[in-house]
């Protein structure tokens, strides 16, 4: 990998943190942020050589993840924010790389929820927790990002 796909995975990961931050904060993941993340996307493309059929690939994932997600925000299960931002992620990360950070991220997910279903319980808060989902996609994004560099040869 050469260094300006590091760069941009580095500003890349460096979004997703403040996109995680601002969705603790204020279960808010702003369009700016996913803006970015997804603006970020054809410069990657252009620093990996990414051929025309891999840009084909990532525009059908990312079109599949908006309908998908977006149903998912139609019926109340996910925020806006969440579907922007895994909409934009489609456009970064190679089809079996995405498949890998939406399971991480169910997991994830799960796993917060339960936790915010507690602290929400504990706490004997009425309505229903707000879940900063955003956590889990970042989250999932990151160890899927890192494990691809790490992971990958040298020779």
């Amino acid at each position: 990998m050469n260094i300006a796909a590091l760069i941009l995975l580095f500003g890349l990961a460096l979004l997703l943190l403040a996109a995680a931050v601002t969705d603790i904060r204020a279960r808010i993941i702003s369009n700016r942020l996913n803006i970015a993340i997804a603006i970020g996307a054809p410069l990657y493309w252009w620093a990996t050589g990414a051929s025309g059929g891999a840009i084909l690939l990532h525009l059908a994932f990312a079109l599949g993840a908006l309908l998908l997600f977006g149903g998912l925000f139609a019926l109340g299960m996910m925020g806006g924010g969440d579907v922007k931002l895994i909409t934009a992620l489609a456009l970064w990360l190679p089809p079996l790389a995405m498949l890998n950070m939406l399971v991480w991220m169910a997991i994830g997910g799960g796993v917060l929820t339960v936790i915010m279903l507690i602290l929400h319980a504990v706490r004997s808060a009425p309505g229903r927790p707000e879940v900063p989902y955003g956590v889990a996609i970042v989250g999932a994004t990151l160890l899927v990002m890192a494990n691809d560099i790490l992971t990958r040869s040298v020779a």
